[in-house]
């Protein structure tokens, strides 16, 4: 198949949508969306985000080193989008939307009380990348709502409903079911 050439740019399928939690300097919580993330060690169990230097969070990390990050059900992608076009410098996000947010058990960050999914970490090191900084946090804890995880006690992705981003034709998209059971579908190609 003949494949065309489109450059370089920050294109991966998927994008995940993630919202970091912070506090300022004066203790106030705030939030933004990122796409450029994801997990990044096993052990520690970590994760990684970037974020522009101009970024409120920046600084907010930087001061605090600790952050949680939100996963959004679809329910809440109106909300989820207006944290990435608005700055925390103006605007309470909490407030716009009308969210809550919770102060971690672990560290000292807010996680979106609505979204099903919260990772409450503590940051490990920074890596400059251009015009980003990727942090890198040890998940200290996972946080679920008890009405996404499965009859196995796990979280089920079908319940939460989170969303990808495409970052060039900037939409945002939904999952659909499962196509094959991993570490399994591949077998019979084993020779």
């Amino acid at each position: 198949m003949t494949k065309q050439s489109i450059g370089p740019r920050t294109l991966l399928y998927p994008h995940p949508d993630l919202i970091i939690g912070t506090y300022d300097s004066a203790g106030r919580p705030g939030v933004m969306a990122a796409a450029w993330g994801g997990i990044c060690s096993s052990r520690p169990p970590a994760v990684a985000v970037s974020v522009q230097r101009a970024r409120q969070t920046y600084a907010n990390l930087i001061e605090r080193r600790e952050f949680t990050i939100s996963i959004p059900s679809a329910d809440y992608v109106r909300e989820a989008d207006y944290f990435g076009i608005v700055s925390g410098r103006d605007t309470d996000k909490f407030a716009a939307t009308g969210l809550t947010p919770v102060k971690s058990d672990l560290v000292n960050a807010p996680y979106v009380g609505e979204f099903p999914v919260a990772l409450e970490c503590r940051l490990l090191q920074t890596v400059e990348i251009g015009v980003h900084t990727q942090f890198i946090g040890e998940i200290l804890d996972v946080k679920v709502d008890e009405s996404v995880l499965g009859e196995d006690g796990k979280p089920d992705i079908e319940k939460i409903r989170p969303f990808a981003y495409d970052s060039l034709r900037q939409e945002y998209y939904g999952f659909g079911g499962v196509l094959a059971k991993a570490f399994s579908a591949g077998k019979e190609l084993k020779k």
